[in-house]
């Protein structure tokens, strides 16, 4: 497999001075930067059973509805833990192999790599990415005022449409939602390239080729 597949140095700059902050609202407020460091997971559409969706927005939904019931908003420390509730319980899900694994197919994996490096040095600037069997992780640089969901929309969109005529099927191929950070400093950049790096060994895949970093 060819390796080349970023720019090869990490940002100088996380969060650029002035530059712009944009606030959308999926279930929880999200907010973007232009030209900031994001880390991203996309899943699968049958990766995550619907009970443990289920068990994840119920613990979620206990935490809201104590900020309700206290007349107030989230706390910084709730929002961190909703993100980590969700973060964790599905990655432990993803890991452990849920659903039928399609990435698995060297030629749908390569698919999902054709279109990380699509727009890479246009759109965004790819320093790691992780092709996993049911789930991809990734970490860009965003270029100009380019939207994450404009990105991400561009992945799925191709990938899912290639890989579906490679696999001889119909339907969705991955979940609508996905998980987002935003990188604020260079301690949480380096730690998602390791996370990335180190995801495949974790979950118990030895010599998984779908993985890169910028070192």
């Amino acid at each position: 497999m060819d390796k080349e597949g970023g720019a090869g140095v990490p940002p100088a700059v996380f969060l650029p001075l002035g530059g712009s902050l944009t606030i959308r609202n999926r279930r929880l407020p999200h907010r973007e930067v232009e030209a900031a460091v994001y880390f991203v997971t996309f899943r699968l559409a049958d990766s995550l059973p619907d009970k443990a969706l289920q068990e994840i927005d119920s613990k979620r939904k206990d935490i809201l509805a104590t900020a309700s019931q206290m007349g107030r908003g989230l706390s910084e420390s709730e929002r961190r833990r909703m993100r980590q509730l969700k973060a964790r319980r599905v990655e432990r899900t993803l890991d452990a192999g849920a659903g039928e694994c399609l990435l698995r197919n060297s030629a749908v994996a390569q698919v999902v790599v054709t279109a990380l490096k699509e727009f890479d040095g246009s759109r965004y600037r790819l320093f790691a990415w992780s092709v996993m069997p049911n789930h991809a992780h990734v970490l860009f640089q965003t270029i100009g005022n380019m939207p994450i969901a404009g990105i991400l929309h561009s992945w799925k969109s191709y990938s899912a449409k290639a890989a579906n005529q490679i696999l001889g099927r119909s339907g969705e191929f991955w979940q609508r939602e996905y998980y987002d950070h935003l990188i604020r400093n260079a301690a949480e950049f380096y730690r998602a390239t390791r996370y990335i790096k180190e995801n495949p060994g974790k979950a118990g895949l030895e010599n998984w080729p779908w993985v890169w970093s910028w070192k």
